[in-house]
């Protein structure tokens, strides 16, 4: 099993391609393909087929899946994009912590 450094909900920004320093909350995290869907980037049209009587097709844009090492999270209390740091409680539970500001996410 892979493991990604993003979960579902995260806010990212993006490091490389067409949507470069853009940056969006993550809505899917694929750990199998090691890819992300990120909300509003890596937009793609889709030519879609009326699938029922009285639907209608046509071309229509959605977020394709993107690889997640051209993500990196974005801190919620420094707002800088960051490396993410691991740290084990006193209770033994693990939580995500931020490289820059040592402030947990």
């Amino acid at each position: 099993m892979n493991k990604v450094h993003v979960r579902s909900g995260d806010t990212v920004v993006v490091l490389s391609g067409k949507d470069k320093g853009k940056q969006g909350k993550v809505l899917q995290v694929s750990p199998k393909e090691g890819k992300v869907i990120v909300e509003g980037l890596n937009v793609v049209t889709k030519h879609v087929k009326p699938r029922r009587q009285g639907e209608q097709g046509g071309i229509v844009e959605a977020e394709a899946a993107m690889y997640a090492s051209k993500v990196q999270l974005v801190c919620p209390k420094c707002s800088k994009p960051t490396r993410i740091a691991h740290k084990i409680l006193e209770d033994g539970s693990k939580v995500r912590v931020c490289k820059s500001c040592s402030e947990e996410i």
